[in-house]
């Protein structure tokens, strides 16, 4: 990650729907409650898109309040990444459909399929352009309606979920300052774990896929979670020994907001009081990619990430995948947009 230009983030933005769903709203739905999932998951809410919104119209509101926090003109940005696992349709990309919405004109756009690590994979491969000099300013995007892909019958699925987008622009940055370290990784011999059965080319779209409910989300939970429980802290470790930085050197985790007691894990393994971490998770659930960027920026604009403090973003996601990312954060938060 080391030469000598510095890339950081320079503005973001974020965008839930309105709609609140709450566990006891779900209550009404499936054989739960609402103190069997706030117990497991920590989730009590979240947010559910209506049925006229798509996942480009989530990025696009996110973008527009990102590239007004960063004071930079869509026709600034050089490249579009949108990390999503529930784009628009198959193509376009949803990033070409955001580039359209808010009139990027100048800017290459592409999607990057990484489960919930897609955001951390999207800064990282933006931070990779500038820092080759190709680009000068990236926009990257972290944008779910999960909602429309889960099988409100399951009771395993449908209470983790929600839906949202968060977006950031990246351009060069004061020296000793932006990202300073990261770690990708990825098993695909745990695809199955987590995955959308249908509708691509392995199990095209038939009468059959549709009535085996199989083009909604299926998880096997244990599994997932023990390798998050894993994962979660060796990827942040890692990332941080990449920076040149410990574990006694972190101001703020802002893990994926996906359970509770996978947060409190992470936590534990970098040896951080609660304090130190930025939780969100009881009020928007699971929002995949986007679950990264809306705990930040919740973090940045409710001051517990200032400038200086060195932070680490940490996920994981269907793939298997996981990510983190050690930014020393270098933007004041006083203007962050809501």
């Amino acid at each position: 990650m080391k030469n000598d230009r510095y890339v950081g983030i320079i503005g973001m933005g974020t965008y839930v729907p309105e709609k609140i769903v709450t566990n006891k709203d779900l209550e009404s739905i499936v054989e739960t409650s609402d103190e069997w999932i706030v117990s497991r998951t920590g989730i009590k809410e979240r947010r559910i898109v209506t049925s006229d919104l798509a996942t480009s119209d989530l990025a696009s509101r996110a973008a527009q309040k990102a590239l007004e926090d960063a004071g930079v003109a869509p026709a600034e940005i050089d490249l579009i990444i949108v990390a999503t696992a529930t784009p628009d349709m198959f193509f376009p990309s949803t990033a070409c459909l955001v580039q359209a919405n808010i009139k990027a004109t100048n800017a290459a756009a592409f999607d990057l399929v990484a489960g919930c690590s897609g955001f951390v994979y999207g800064l990282v491969t933006g931070t990779q352009f500038i820092k080759a000099g190709l680009y000068k300013k990236v926009l990257v995007i972290g944008a779910e309606t999960l909602s429309k892909i889960l099988d409100w019958t399951d009771r395993n699925t449908c209470v983790l979920f929600g839906d949202g987008a968060g977006a950031a622009v990246l351009a060069e940055t004061e020296t000793g300052y932006g990202i300073l370290g990261a770690q990708l990784g990825a098993d695909g011999s745990g695809g199955d774990l987590l995955k959308l059965p249908a509708g691509g080319s392995r199990k095209p779209t038939t009468e059959e896929t549709v009535s085996q409910r199989m083009h909604f989300v299926h998880m096997n939970g244990n599994e997932v979670f023990k390798f998050a429980v894993k994962v979660m802290g060796e990827a942040a470790m890692k990332a941080l020994e990449n920076a040149g930085l410990s574990a006694s050197d972190v101001d703020c985790l802002i893990p994926h907001q996906a359970n509770i007691r996978i947060i409190q894990s992470a936590a534990k393994r970098l040896k951080l009081p609660m304090d130190k971490v930025m939780v969100n998770v009881d009020k928007y659930g699971n929002t995949s990619a986007a679950s990264i960027p809306i705990a930040l920026e919740e973090a940045v604009h409710g001051g517990k990430v200032k400038r200086g403090d060195n932070i680490v973003l940490v996920g994981f996601g269907a793939g298997l995948t996981w990510a983190s990312v050690v930014i020393k954060w270098g933007k004041e938060a006083d203007n962050i947009a809501k």
